[in-house]
């Protein structure tokens, strides 16, 4: 049985867990930027080092979840988006609006990765 690996943990959450071969990400969100191109492009930062500190990258992304505060803000985070991801190795992906935790957020993203081979 393998063993469960939490990174960057606090009693609520860890921004890390790594399972049988498996990277899960926490909702990634940014609070300092204010548009949503600002915080989609802070959070595929903090994406790739979350998952080279688990032993990953995008490429081995296997599952994006990606929720808007208003969907009015779709092409601008996709822009930053397709600029970011790996075209040779696009994860499956949804995107839906949904009212988010703190008011400024206008975008997190939740990513499932395979632990590079």
């Amino acid at each position: 049985m393998s063993d469960i690996i939490r990174l960057d943990k606090s009693t609520r959450m860890s921004q890390v867990v790594i399972y049988n071969g498996i990277v899960h990400l926490s909702g990634q969100v940014d609070t300092k930027g204010t548009t949503a191109a600002e915080q989609t492009r802070a959070i595929l930062a903090n994406i790739d080092s979350l998952l080279e500190q688990a032993g990953s990258n995008k490429s081995r992304i296997l599952q994006a979840t990606i929720w808007l505060n208003d969907v009015a803000d779709f092409a601008e985070m996709n822009s930053i988006w397709d600029a970011w991801v790996d075209a040779e190795n696009p994860p499956a992906r949804a995107c839906g609006e949904c009212k988010l935790a703190m008011d400024g957020l206008k975008v997190e993203i939740l990513i499932t990765a395979a632990v590079s081979a």
